[in-house]
């Protein structure tokens, strides 16, 4: 199962750069911002309560998916991008493990304890 879901977000990440391909912005801009939606952790300075907010906010996937439509919607494409970049951000972190969190810690999450197998 867990093979499983794991292809589907590798699906959904190859969605989100499909996607992109179709806006008129120059390809290193999605390597250059697919990283940006981490800096909600910083949160976490203030407590894991509100690092876990901020995180899950940010890395739900219906925030990405809201974004890029509502982008769709005004014709505004710097709004698409940065919903395809909240997508797919989320997509790359379940593929690698890192699930929404809980908020007792960081390493706590839907998947699972980051680190263990």
């Amino acid at each position: 199962m867990k093979n499983l879901l794991k292809l589907e977000e590798i699906f959904m990440f190859a969605l989100s750069i499909f996607l992109f391909t179709k806006l008129d912005f120059a390809w290193w801009w999605y390597p250059v911002l697919i990283f940006t939606p981490d800096l909600s952790m910083i949160g976490y300075i203030v407590s894991p309560q509100i690092g876990a907010a901020t995180y899950n906010f940010i890395h739900h996937k219906a925030v990405g998916i809201s974004v890029f439509v509502m982008g769709m919607m005004l014709a505004n494409q710097p709004l698409q991008l940065a919903g395809l970049i909240l997508f797919g951000h989320s997509s790359m972190d379940r593929i690698l493990g890192y699930g929404l969190k809980y908020p007792d810690s960081f390493q706590h999450t839907h998947l699972g304890i980051i680190g263990k197998a």
